[in-house]
Parts: structure tokens; C-alpha cells; sequence
């Protein structure tokens, strides 16, 4: 096969949902945005509806009608980019409950669709999305009468438990919403670790379901395995790769694999990567280009058919560090010519 293997174990992610709940006082979402953070989105949903999520959520408007979909109507899906213009339709179609982020949004959203669900995104500190204390107090006690399903905000530094920026949004949030009688989220995947005091009604993890920092207990999820399409003798002092970038310090084996930076495998990352034959590490020499990554595999002691990158000796994050980059962002840009293999 001339395609990468992507292999997603669904009961790795089940089992992270699983563990996770168990840490959160409340009910526990799950974050599918970004088709499933790549992996995704319909599969992603189904086999988390089939563990007991009903509540999902998603960055946009088109995402959600993919999502309804492939799990059918009851759960809530949650829209974090709220009642965008021309997303009424979707939002009546597919039942979707956008997270209101401003007073424009309030007013397109109830002018729209009356009586429609909805809920309302605070900012406490990040400064990203949500409407600001000053902005939410003039409208919180006519938007508490519409009675919203959830009220939310967003941790900027969750990943960073000892960071000072954690308990001011706490204490942001609280101030914004104690004493209503609605539902409340602030926790992601590292709010949930961060401890009860952050969980409220509801937690919603996102990069720890899919095996991401910083749940560093998470099943890894995702395997990737890159066929050898050829393997050549490199005589010690002759390069390899666009730019002549390496230059063989010894006579070697070097194997070219199928996979490049248009698969989302960063080209930034070439310099530091290793694949791996079994338990023999295989350093990335020269470039990552387009399609092709080239290895050294003279240590394997036999030309392998395929080398590994993620999987049972790296995480997606081991990946991302060698391109300078996080999980989710490696998640997220794994492109469309992977066989995808489902394993439950």
C-alpha cells in the first residue's frame, strides 16, 4: 500500500472520555471541533455518544450539521462561535445552540430564532472570545430570563497548573456568575486536572480525549505508519535531500517512506524527528518535502517495510516538539491521503 496508515483506536478514546468523567464533578462533555481534531468528527462523535457524551461541541456552524448528522437528533451541540450572520438556517436545521459571544450576537440570535437554546460565552481574562464584565452586565439579567443552557468561558493557561492566571479567571468567572441560577463551564481538558474548584456543572475536554498534554495519563489514540517505498546504500560524504541538508557521516541505509508535509507532517520537524522499525529509533535525515521523508535505517539490520511516527514509542506531543509546535496542531493538520484503519 502506497498510503500512510492511520490507525485511530476508538477504545483509547473512550477510555480517556472515560477517565476524565470520572475526574469531573459534573457532566462531561467532549470537544469534536476541527473534524474531531482531525480524526474525525462523525466517527470521533459516534463512538463517544455510544460511551454516554450528550454534549458536544464545536467551533462552527457548518462542523455542527456535519456532527448532527452522523449522531442524530437529542444531544446538545454546542457552537463556540455562537450565532454567526447566515448561520440561522443550520442553527434551526440541525438544532444546534450557539454560544453567544456578544450583544450582536444576542440580538440576531433572538431576533431569529425566538425561543431557539442558546448559551452565552464570557471572557474572563483571555481576551479571545465572550463577552467582557462590563458588556455582560448590561444584558446578563435579560439574557438569565431566557433562560440559556450553559454559560462558559475559557481558560488561557490550564496547561500550567501552578500559573496565577488560573485562579484570576476563576475568581473573573465567579464574579460574572455566582448567584444565577444557570449552568456553568469553565474547564477544558486541563481545567478538568486543575481540581473541582473549576469544574462546575459541566467540564468539556477537548486534546485529552484524542491522547494530548496535558492529560499526561491519556491512552495514546493515534497510530501512524509510513510505508518504505525504497531503501539505498548512501556512501559516507554524499547527501541526501533537497539542499543538500545532510551530509552521511558513515556509509548508511537510508529508506524514503510516503509521507510529507502535505500529509501535516511538518517540515520543520525533519532536523529532530525519529521514526521508529520495532524498537529501533530511525533518525529523519535531510528535508521533510512534500510526499517523501527519508530515514536512516542502517541500524535496523534489515530494510523494513514500513517505519512508525506516532505510536507506541511517540505520543502526537514527542512529534510536536521536534517541529516546534503542540498536539493539536499535529492532530489537526493530518491530511486527506491516509488509509484510515478503525479500531474499537
Amino acid at each position: 500500500m502506497t498510503s500512510a496508515t492511520l490507525s485511530i483506536d476508538l477504545g483509547a478514546l473512550v477510555r480517556n472520555w472515560q477517565t476524565l468523567d470520572a475526574m469531573s464533578s459534573g457532566e462531561t462533555g467532549a470537544v469534536v471541533k476541527a473534524n474531531g481534531y482531525g480524526l474525525g468528527a462523525p466517527v470521533v462523535g459516534r463512538a463517544l455518544l455510544r460511551a454516554g457524551v450528550r454534549s458536544f461541541f464545536v467551533a462552527t456552524a457548518d462542523e455542527g450539521n456535519t456532527l448532527r448528522g452522523a449522531i442524530g437528533q437529542g444531544p446538545a451541540i454546542y457552537v463556540f462561535s455562537g450565532h454567526m450572520a447566515g448561520d440561522t438556517a443550520a442553527m434551526r436545521e440541525a438544532a444546534l445552540t450557539p454560544l453567544l459571544n456578544s450583544v450582536d450576537q444576542m440580538l440576531r440570535h433572538v431576533e431569529a430564532l425566538p425561543g431557539h437554546p442558546f448559551g452565552i460565552q464570557l471572557d474572563s481574562g483571555m481576551n479571545r472570545l465572550g463577552m467582557e464584565p462590563a458588556e455582560w452586565s448590561a444584558v446578563r439579567d435579560i439574557a438569565v430570563a431566557q433562560g440559556p443552557a450553559l454559560v462558559m468561558s475559557h481558560l488561557a493557561c490550564a496547561d500550567e497548573p501552578k500559573h496565577p492566571m488560573n485562579a484570576h479567571q476563576l475568581a473573573e468567572f465567579r464574579a460574572m456568575t455566582d448567584g444565577l441560577d444557570v449552568p456553568r463551564s469553565l474547564a477544558a481538558t486541563g481545567g478538568t486536572i486543575l481540581g473541582p474548584e473549576y469544574h462546575f456543572d459541566m467540564t468539556r475536554p477537548g486534546i485529552g480525549l484524542y491522547g494530548g498534554l496535558p492529560f499526561v495519563d491519556a491512552e495514546p489514540v493515534v497510530t501512524l505508519d509510513l510505508p518504505v517505498i525504497q531503501v539505498r546504500d548512501v556512501a559516507q560524504g554524499e547527501t541526501v535531500g533537497y539542499g543538500n541538508a545532510w551530509t552521511a557521516p558513515r556509509d548508511a541505509r537510508i529508506a524514503t517512506v510516503s509521507g510529507g508535509y502535505a500529509d501535516g507532517l511538518i517540515r520543520a520537524m525533519g532536523p529532530k524527528a525519529t521514526l521508529y522499525a520495532g524498537e529501533v529509533p530511525c533518525p529523519v535525515v535531510g528535508r521533510v518535502s512534500m510526499d517523501l521523508i527519508t530515514a536512516d535505517v542502517t541500524d535496523v539490520g534489515h530494510d523494513p517495510n514500513d517505519l512508525q511516527l506516532m505510536g507506541q514509542h511517540q505520543s502526537v506531543d514527542t512529534v510536536a516538539d521536534a517541529a516546534g509546535t503542540i498536539g493539536y496542531e499535529i492532530l489537526t493538520s493530518l491530511g486527506l491521503r491516509y488509509h484510515r484503519a478503525l479500531v474499537q
